[in-house]
């Protein structure tokens, strides 16, 4: 199952392409905070497939009740660039533990990930909230999930992206078997012959935080 902002009449899209804009890039401060407002948002509507419970809460008047999270969530994401979308998910989901990956492409004939650094707790029976704002051919994705899986098996997994392709799409629903659930802003058109999404918008750590050597 793919859900795309794009689709919908929302505030999202004026975020999304600020962040796609040449000019308005040229301000990182600027580009983190639309990652931000757009983890937010994405947050939002993943808070309404998770599981709930009653709560009563106790005014200065009476007593309310309603449904809340059951907190049986955890928030994951992929260093670097998954920084600033994590933290707008971190405010919607303040309460939840949360996890860090730390995941590079190594440049070869065949595209291959660097999985350097884990810090994740036990997710056993969890359902995992993955971020990470560019869903390019999938391999990242496909390499952290197979990698926090040794912390136990998840209940269910959200992959929350900003820019995703059909291909990377493809290579989750083809290599993942534990259940999951792709939320993404844009659906892009392809991946170019050096599988950057096209047309994207550009390196997401890099404009976050300066180029790297």
């Amino acid at each position: 199952m793919v859900f795309e902002l794009r689709q919908e009449n929302t505030i999202g899209n004026r975020y999304l392409a600020e962040l796609r804009d040449i000019e308005i890039q040229k301000d990182p401060l600027r580009f983190r905070f639309n990652l931000e407002r757009l983890g937010e948002i994405l947050g939002f509507e993943i808070s309404k497939d998770l599981g709930y419970i009653e709560q009563t809460a106790t005014t200065p008047l009476g007593k309310w009740t309603a449904k809340v999270p059951d907190n049986n969530n955890v928030l994951v994401t992929v260093l670097r660039a998954g920084l600033p979308f994590f933290n707008g998910f971190q405010r919607v989901f303040d309460q939840a533990p949360s996890g860090f990956v730390g995941a590079q492409r190594v440049e070869s004939d065949n595209i291959e990930i660097d999985l350097g650094y884990s810090a994740v707790g036990n997710l056993e029976n969890k359902v995992v909230i993955l971020a990470d704002p560019m869903l390019a051919t999938g391999k990242s994705v496909v390499e952290t999930i197979r990698a926090i899986c040794k912390n136990g098996k998840p209940k269910f997994i959200h992959i929350a992206s900003v820019i995703a392709t059909k291909e990377g799409i493809k290579e989750i629903e083809t290599q993942i078997s534990t259940p999951f659930k792709i939320w993404t802003c844009s659906i892009d058109l392809r991946l170019n012959e050096n599988s950057y999404i096209v047309p994207g918008l550009g390196d997401a750590g890099d404009l976050c935080y300066g180029e790297k050597l």
